[in-house]
């Protein structure tokens, strides 16, 4: 069950629209075969009941409306009422499961609040909606009041409910106790279909669900990307990487070729950035970086394991730096169509590992200027450099820009003002390229990004997208300064498109 669309909006900063939600939906229940999917919270707000029903209508018209589920609450029946308005046949009823928070949070008896579901599953039922039970605080409820978990389990098999989700809200137990907690009530109440609910703030969800799923849980909440309070609850992808690849007695028919579009599409709409470094989905996971992996990847796939980027519709890359080695730029030269013998291979490794220990990027299209820098091929040498340039900017005045470029062994100066100096620089690049009847490729986009944790020295990588005669690329160029890595970016560009 994923509860992306609940849970996972509960993440610090992230709401999504109702037509966001609706996509979310759509794409869960469809492109990934997600069983069933926990879409909001009842009486929330008006815009909840809206996006609510937007999804519902559509679900009844696909058969799924049984797979939508909405978290409710034990209030009389007033979250009955809203899921009927909202069309919702399935509600997920948030419960107390240890003794601490019913007695600090409701300040009731374990017979009152019993009573008060019942009364709540039988209102569900009478207008035709299904019950599961959330038990909130499960986890420390078993840890420090478990005669009342296993009363309140007595009584939840009395009553027309369909499932009992075991929550570990505040996400503290570790896989030995999960196993235990969850063996003895499977093995007391084996008919009983129970869902466990990881959250993951010692980092150790995945570990809990693999421990859940060899206890007997019969179901798994999840959210892609992990998202949720606080450090979030079991990722969706790693969830099903471990059981189809760790748990075989287990069949689960998610399509695995779609967790790496969804999960960024979720990005997209969250603005909650992946890190690069997570399992499944993150930039560089498929990336590899020393050299020696990139060589075994040559020799019969020795560093490749079961996590193929291929299965999740990516790519392997191989990266290129200090470590890379010759194997990582073969593996980069073979995609762009080129070759060199030993010698000068040995030549533009060593140029990248300089490049590696000056914090540089080095990517896969700098490797023909690379190759031209250190082979000093006539194909790829530099026909127009800027020789200097002189950047004014002081309060009162317009930035100014006095540029010097060599143009085929020709010398121009010009002088221009701008908005910006970066502007400036542009406005005399161009009276240059106007004054020699020359057209400049157009500036479309203009990226700045500084490495996450770096101080504030550190340096920026600039990344220009161009566009000539209806064709777009993209220089980029790295320096402290932001201006002087824009300048280095727009110098790439001259000779790209000369």
């Amino acid at each position: 069950m994923d509860t992306t669309l609940r849970d996972g909006e509960q993440t610090s900063g992230v709401s999504f629209s109702a037509a966001e939600k609706l996509t979310i939906a759509q794409l869960l229940l469809e492109e990934l075969n997600i069983d069933r999917i926990e879409i909001a919270s009842a009486r929330v707000s008006e815009g909840e009941f809206q996006a609510v029903k937007g999804i519902t209508s559509w679900a009844e018209e696909r058969g799924y409306i049984k797979r939508i589920e909405v978290l409710s609450f034990v209030d009389g029946g007033v979250s009955i009422e809203w899921m009927k308005k909202a069309g919702a046949k399935v509600q997920n009823l948030l419960t107390k499961g240890s003794l601490n928070h019913l007695t600090h949070q409701l300040k009731k008896t374990p017979e009152q609040h019993f009573a008060e579901i019942a009364i709540s599953v039988a209102l569900a039922k009478e207008n035709d909606i299904e019950t599961n039970v959330y038990l909130e605080d499960w986890s420390n409820g078993m840890r420090n009041s478990p005669e009342y978990v296993f009363e309140f389990l007595a009584f939840l098999s009395t009553q027309p409910i369909k499932r009992i989700l075991l929550p570990d809200t505040l996400g503290v137990l570790i896989p030995a106790q999960t196993f235990e907690f969850i063996s003895k009530i499977t093995a007391k109440y084996p008919d009983i279909h129970f869902d466990f609910h990881a959250h993951n703030d010692y980092d150790l969800s995945i570990a809990n669900v693999m421990e859940a799923v060899k206890a007997g849980i019969k179901g798994l909440h999840v959210t892609v990307n992990g998202m949720g309070e606080r450090a979030g609850n079991a990722p969706l992808e790693s969830t099903v990487a471990v059981i189809n690849d760790y748990l075989p007695e287990v069949s689960i028919n998610i399509k695995e070729t779609s967790l790496y579009s969804v999960s960024k599409l979720v990005e997209t709409f969250t603005g909650y950035r992946i890190p690069a470094n997570k399992p499944i989905v993150g930039d560089n996971v498929f990336t590899q970086t020393a050299g020696i992996h990139a060589d075994g990847d040559n020799k019969n796939n020795l560093y490749f394991n079961d996590l193929l980027p291929e299965r999740f519709g990516r790519k392997r890359k191989y990266a290129l730096g200090k470590t890379s080695g010759k194997a990582n730029i073969e593996k980069n030269l073979q995609e762009l169509g080129l070759k060199l013998n030993q010698e000068d291979l040995k030549l533009v490794t060593q140029r990248i590992i300089e490049l590696g220990d000056k914090k540089e990027t080095v990517t896969k299209e700098d490797l023909p200027y690379i190759i031209s820098d250190v082979l000093d091929s006539h194909a790829y040498q530099d026909k127009i450099t800027i020789q200097s340039y002189v950047l004014m900017h002081s309060k009162g005045t317009r930035p100014s820009s006095t540029l010097s470029l060599n143009l085929d062994g020709e010398i121009i100066e010009e002088h221009a003002q701008g908005d910006g100096q970066f502007d400036a620089f542009m406005n005399a690049l161009t009276k240059i390229y106007k004054s020699k009847k020359m057209t400049l490729p157009k500036l479309i986009d203009y990226a700045v990004r500084i490495p996450p944790g770096s101080s504030s020295d550190a340096l920026c990588e600039t990344i220009i997208t161009w566009i000539n005669n209806g064709k777009e690329f993209k220089t980029r160029g790295l320096d402290s300064d932001q201006t002087v890595a824009a300048i280095i970016a727009t110098q790439k560009m001259l000779n790209v498109a000369n």
